[in-house]
């Protein structure tokens, strides 16, 4: 016990000294990062223009606005434009971390600065964290400065001042957003072999951006500051999400070996070929000849691909059932009135009326069918630009959808089971099983830029997942969506009619 404790004490401060070295390296490539940065005038000139005069120019547009609703009494309207004015004077700043992150690698690389680097103790880790803070800390100190200029501005000029909670989530958004942008940029300079390159996959991380400061004005303008904390905490699993990846992917022998970025076609269209042909346990195996075979399909790749895929799985089940309470909840919020859902007045028409409320373009089995399809392909093609999560989100739509209606059910005096058991097992025994298992490959596809297949590079590991989603959609889930779009048509309004029919 004595030596346990002796080891542990002597033990501990080497580990904690480890740490403080690390760190310390760390640091340092911070500082010289940013001092290289701060010696180009392309990049200070601009982030100073924006961090300045910015800030004045929307204060005098906040004032003019506000001035031209008070004509006509609607002063709530200039009120909602000055929180959305200062998530803008806080973003444009950090745009430029966009810039500064591009060059991190492959800018070094071009400008032949990047080997010195790369031959120091730096572990690759280490190197990579150095590089992406100081390419975030510029801009977000220069965000920073820009917003209190603004809010200095207000004050003085319309004695506004900001609520706490709206300034508190208006600076964890910039600061996510700018740890986003930077740790995507990071991850696309480490990938590339010019920074021409970069500046083009760039508009990957650009887009987005974009979409999601239009979905902030919106939220903005109808005061609903609470939703804004929920997309900080997505922002910053994205930002886990993209570093954990970098990290993972990153290795300074291949970024100094790489010299041109090649999209060959052929070979990706061979290899998942390959992929596709082979069984589950030869598909990482070298050629070796092996024939596709549609017994050892059914017998063998699907029960062990299935199998393999076992967490996902899981993961999709438990989103689904969070998206049924979901929906319960909404329900009990938002009951319906008695009239909305006739359960007792059904008649035979009611399914083939579905067309003319915007359900599908015609009730039957070949429409059925193809909405379910494109559903499903939709969401794997998803979930190859967001690690699979919008594959989750999309099928989670739905069966929210579900919950409401289940929970309406209950609330008018109806028996959610049975509702459940009439109206959506007869074809979900099957149709949600298709859809679990499809979003469950859809949604390993997308992960595998984080966490390729063991042995296997991120484009090798993509391009095995597509094979492996490829064979269990074609031989399973289509045949199994076939299937329950026929029971959906002739035999799920015949129970519904049985249980429910006016008579």
């Amino acid at each position: 016990m004595t030596d346990k404790i002796s080891v542990i004490a002597i033990e501990s401060p080497t580990h904690n000294n480890a740490w403080r070295e690390s760190l310390r390296r760390v640091f340092v490539l911070v500082r010289r990062e940013i001092r290289d940065t701060m010696r180009d005038w392309r990049i200070v000139v601009p982030i100073i223009l924006l961090t300045l005069i910015f800030p004045v120019l929307m204060n005098f547009t906040a004032d003019q606005v506000l001035q031209w609703v008070a004509r006509y009494g609607t002063p709530i309207v200039g009120e909602r434009i000055i929180p959305f004015l200062l998530m803008i004077v806080g973003f444009f700043p950090i745009s430029f971390s966009l810039v500064i992150a591009l060059e991190t690698f492959v800018g070094e690389k071009e400008r032949h600065s990047l080997e010195p680097l790369l031959a120091t103790p730096l572990s690759n880790a280490e190197l990579y964290w150095g590089k992406m803070l100081a390419a975030a800390i510029p801009p977000a100190l220069a965000s920073y400065l820009g917003l209190s200029l603004y809010l200095a501005g207000l004050y003085l000029t319309l004695h506004y001042v900001v609520p706490l909670e709206l300034l508190v989530v208006i600076l964890a958004l910039n600061a996510s957003e700018t740890l986003v942008m930077v740790a995507g940029a990071v991850v696309v300079s480490s990938q590339t072999t010019s920074v021409r390159a970069a500046n083009l996959l760039a508009s990957f991380i650009i887009i987005p951006m974009a979409l999601l400061m239009q979905g902030e004005s919106m939220i903005m303008f109808w005061a609903r500051y609470d939703v804004l904390w929920w997309i900080v905490a997505a922002l910053l699993m994205a930002n886990v999400i993209l570093i954990r990846m970098g990290i993972h992917i990153f290795n300074r022998e291949e970024l100094l070996g790489r010299e041109i970025d090649e999209l060959n076609l052929r070979f990706i269209g061979r290899r998942v070929k390959d992929f596709f042909l082979r069984s589950p346990r030869e598909a990482r195996l070298p050629a070796n000849g092996s024939r596709f075979n549609l017994w050892r399909v059914y017998r063998y790749d699907l029960p062990a691909l299935i199998g393999s895929q076992w967490l996902p799985i899981t993961v999709v089940v438990l989103t689904l059932v969070a998206a049924t309470l979901v929906g319960w909840g909404y329900a009990v919020q938002y009951p319906l009135p008695p009239d909305y859902l006739p359960l007792g007045e059904l008649s035979r028409e009611a399914f083939q009326n579905l067309p003319a409320v915007g359900f599908l373009p015609s009730f039957n089995v070949s429409a059925v069918f193809a909405n379910n399809v494109r559903a499903l392909v939709l969401g794997a093609l998803l979930a190859l630009f967001s690690f699979g999560s919008l594959a989750l989100l999309q099928l989670m739509a739905p069966i929210a959808i579900i919950g409401f209606f289940l929970g309406e059910a209950f609330l008018l005096g109806h028996n959610p089971l049975v509702f459940f058991a009439t109206f959506i097992l007869p074809h979900g025994i099957v149709e949600l099983p298709a859809a679990i298992i499809a979003t469950a490959f859809a949604l390993r596809m997308g992960a595998s830029a984080v966490s390729p297949p063991k042995g296997l590079t991120v484009g090798e590991g993509l391009l095995l997942t597509l094979a492996d989603f490829l064979k269990v959609f074609l031989f399973l889930v289509l045949p199994l969506l076939l299937i329950a779009a026929v029971l959906e048509i002739w035999v799920t309004p015949q129970i519904v009619w049985a249980v429910y029919g006016a008579g």
